[in-house]
């Protein structure tokens, strides 16, 4: 064989050179991968404990947004930027509602993101009727990409075999073969309650004004307390599509999830639906977590974790009313495709977040004027009864931070940061120009205080539920020191104020 010539001394350094080159940029490539995302802030259930159930939780352009049902005529939402702040962030009244044949008993409100705007729907009763024939269900249309709104009223979504005269709940959108579907529950000339279906034309219309059932409650743990299928909510994976749903009754500690999957190929055919014949979320006795269900789904803010939300009762009897709070937990995959939702966790065990969370939990907030930019403040920071609360240039002071509490009945307090010290009109007034001062919790309506969704922005109007007057920066001041009283809504800046979120 031919003998092999050496490589000259040149050839052979440049070769040494490159093989270096290669293992320091394959060392380089290795330390710049992305690393898998931490897990988020711990959060610790309920995120809600006051009014929380049917929650409906999404997580949008950097904060999650909750809403739930709040049985009266108003829908309040909580934004933060982690889950944990859910907890303690401000409830903000995003839609109110006057007319009688929809202001009372909103439940199970749901926001849908389509064509470049928010979609809320919700059921709702009629005043001075008997709960509950009277819930329809309704659709409300943002004015831009704020979840928050404002929104405006487009409509109710009934059927013509809907009874009793078009009575539909728990009303949802299933996005599937790039066509839009109501799915809700609902009787259909007689029968028990179930899961039903009409095709959508846009967001707030109907194609068809005839609904179609695809689940009614035929299995025994369908059937506990009384027949029910409810809450169709649709979960997408893998081109895959579900609907989890709420079974039997609420008034039970059975009340769980089970679950539907799209496995033909039109949803308005009740063959197209497979159900599972077990649930998939129940009681669990040894967690202390009683009827959970009305649940909905998010992902976490990196996109790599699915996460469910739902209420549930932390009592065996806890029933159907405002002792549900609003819990969330994440979930993984079966080998098949389907989902594992676990067992539901109990309250109080902290939690790692979902991962992606890279804000810090919000500890109080601080509201700053629209027109000045400054901020509500308690003067000096005294604890004094009495002291007043004007607008000052922001400093961070914990005299400028708020704590806003969820009273439980569509009202919060807001309690200073470093007095402890809440705020009041003064003497219960209810004239324009009354004060608004510091003052020792009293629980009475002139302490409490509804937060009003006023413009994208956060901006909000504080009412005072007692007068139904705004707080106001007197004459629309600028200065330090320029008085905060209260005053009729006149919708100016000046009666406008920011929630910041602050450590």
């Amino acid at each position: 064989m031919p003998r092999m010539s050496p490589q000259p001394p040149t050839t052979r350094r440049r070769s040494l050179l490159l093989y270096v080159l290669a293992v320091l940029v394959a060392l380089v490539s290795a330390t710049t991968q992305p690393a898998v995302a931490a897990d988020g802030r711990p959060y610790t259930n309920p995120l809600k404990s006051s009014k929380g159930a049917d929650p409906w939780l999404e997580y949008y352009d950097g904060n999650y947004y909750l809403v739930t049902t709040t049985f009266t005529g108003v829908l309040g939402m909580r934004k933060s930027p982690t889950l944990a702040g859910l907890a303690t962030a401000p409830t903000v009244q995003v839609w109110s509602d006057t007319t009688s044949t929809r202001n009372t008993n909103i439940w199970a409100p749901e926001i849908h993101f389509v064509n470049g705007h928010w979609y809320l729907y919700y059921s709702a009763g009629q005043s001075g009727v008997a709960c509950c024939d009277s819930q329809r269900t309704h659709v409300l249309e943002s004015a831009g990409t704020d979840p928050m709104g404002p929104y405006t009223y487009k409509g109710s979504l009934t059927g013509s075999n809907l009874t009793p005269g078009g009575w539909l709940i728990d009303a949802s959108v299933l996005r599937t073969g790039g066509k839009l579907y109501l799915v809700g529950s609902g009787f259909v000339n007689g029968s028990t309650q179930s899961l039903v279906i009409a095709p959508m034309s846009n967001p707030y219309t109907l194609a068809s004004s005839t609904f179609t059932v695809i689940s009614s409650p035929t299995l025994s743990w369908e059937r506990v307390g009384s027949p029910v299928n409810e809450g169709p909510e649709p979960l997408y994976h893998d081109g895959r599509t579900f609907l989890t749903y709420s079974a039997s009754s609420c008034q039970t500690a059975d009340y769980k999830l089970g679950q539907l999957e799209l496995t033909g190929s039109d949803p308005l055919n009740p063959a197209s639906w497979t159900k599972k014949q077990t649930p998939v979320f129940q009681r669990s006795d040894s967690g202390g977590v009683y009827g959970p269900g009305h649940n909905g789904f998010f992902s976490s803010p990196d996109g790599t974790e699915n996460w469910i939300v739902y209420h549930a009762n932390s009592s065996s009897s806890g029933g159907c009313g405002n002792g549900r709070t609003t819990r969330a937990q994440k979930f993984t995959w079966n080998a098949d495709g389907t989902p594992n939702f676990g067992t539901p966790v109990a309250l109080g065990r902290s939690l790692p977040g979902p991962s992606g969370e890279t804000a810090a939990t919000p500890a109080a907030y601080t509201l700053v004027n629209r027109n000045s930019g400054k901020c509500l403040d308690v003067e000096g920071g005294s604890t004094a009864n009495g002291t007043n609360v004007f607008q000052w240039s922001c400093t961070g002071g914990a005299n400028q931070k708020w704590k806003v509490e969820d009273q439980g009945d569509d009202t919060s307090r807001l309690v200073n940061v470093a007095t402890g010290g809440v705020l009041d009109a003064a003497d219960c007034s209810t004239a324009d120009g009354a004060d608004l001062r510091q003052w020792s919790w009293l629980n009475n309506k002139c302490q409490r205080y509804r937060l009003v969704y006023t413009a994208t922005g956060d901006y909000v109007r504080i009412v005072n539920e007692n007068s139904g007057k705004v707080a106001d920066v007197a004459d629309c001041g600028t200065a330090n020191g320029a008085d905060v009283r209260q005053w009729s809504w006149l919708d100016n800046t000046c009666q406008q104020w920011r929630l910041v979120p602050t450590t």
